[in-house]
């Protein structure tokens, strides 16, 4: 017969018994669970305000570099009487817009279906010891500096395309993008636009390869299992959940392209805008304030125009980035880009 000490022990040391175990911590031990609270809530309000700081002074630093660039754009528009000069102005900003936006076009002409096809075959074509020594000489390829790339352009790439643009003016010298004298030298802006093709092709590859690899795997199965053939699931699977992201590797490609100044300034033969891509001419922003800015004197109207141009081009690159983000926040639902 058991009795009620037995009892009460076998209730108390009995596992199976409903009763949660509870543990009662002393002064000490809440005083430690405080401390490291406020532990807590401190380095989330240090690192919230740093965070918040460091976007503070990014755009503090875009509005100084604004109001730089407004300021001393003045006198490219305004004389010395108060007159305006917009007219001027506009004549010598448009030809180099129309360069810089040719060149920046043809970059992504060339690059963006080579890009994509790369960073295909490195997601789903080639096998592992392939993929990744193929992905390490693609993301080397962006270290090159710039002006390597405009070196090779100018000694190596521009005179071996001269016979191509020969070849082009003899067979489609009717179109105009093929008219008039094909360049001896291979300085036009073609090869500027081949080689920043090549400059903005690592930037598109490496963007499309992290977004092509976040594609479901249950969707390419799925696809699969319904008898779809490789090439059918990446159209139905791999570039509907990537459409996004490939937009934004284009648009980093392209602003890499309207900015690039060395590569080329090395390249292209400065002259008057033509809408041959195979005769001497044409300029971009970038070549026309790296060529031109040294030689200006200081507040000038010379280096006021150089600024303005800069302000110009500035602009282009921020309507360009905000056409990019509103292109990709319609496709934010179903997206690897976000």
């Amino acid at each position: 017969m058991a009795t009620p000490d037995d009892t009460s022990t076998r209730t108390s040391t009995d596992p199976s018994s409903d009763a949660a175990p509870t543990r009662s911590t002393g002064r000490g031990g809440s005083t430690a669970l405080s401390r490291s609270d406020a532990r807590g809530v401190f380095g989330d309000r240090l690192f919230g305000g740093l965070a918040m700081a460091a976007g503070i002074v990014i755009l503090a630093i875009l509005a100084f570099v604004v109001l730089f660039l407004t300021l001393n754009s003045g006198p490219a528009v305004v004389d010395d009487e108060g007159g305006l000069m917009i007219g001027e102005f506009v004549d010598y900003a448009w030809p180099l817009m129309v360069g810089t936006l040719i060149a920046s076009v043809i970059a992504l002409l060339l690059a963006t279906p080579v890009a994509v096809g790369v960073a295909l075959f490195i997601s789903h074509y080639a096998p592992p010891r392939l993929s990744k020594p193929i992905g390490y000489v693609i993301d080397l390829l962006a270290a090159i500096p710039s002006v390597v790339y405009g070196a090779w352009g100018m000694s190596f790439l521009a005179p071996g395309l001269v016979p191509g643009y020969e070849w082009l003016h003899e067979t489609l010298g009717f179109i105009p993008l093929f008219a008039g004298d094909p360049s001896q030298t291979g300085r036009t802006i073609l090869t500027a636009g081949v080689v920043l093709s090549v400059m903005v092709l690592p930037i598109i590859t490496s963007v499309c390869r992290e977004i092509f690899v976040q594609t479901p795997k249950l969707h390419e199965e799925a696809a699969l299992a319904l008898g779809a053939t490789r090439w059918e699931m990446i159209s139905m699977t791999v570039f509907p959940f990537a459409r996004a992201g490939i937009i934004s590797g284009v648009m980093l490609g392209l602003g890499r392209a309207l900015g690039e100044t060395m590569a080329v300034t090395l390249v292209l033969s400065p002259g008057l805008l033509t809408a041959s891509l195979i005769s001497s001419g044409n300029s971009t922003i970038p070549a026309e304030i790296a060529l031109g800015y040294p030689e200006a004197p200081p507040g000038s109207e010379r280096q006021a125009q150089l600024i303005a141009i800069g302000l110009v081009l500035f602009v282009i690159t921020l309507l360009v980035n905000m056409a990019a983000r509103w292109i990709v926040s319609r496709h934010k639902d179903f997206s690897g880009a976000n």
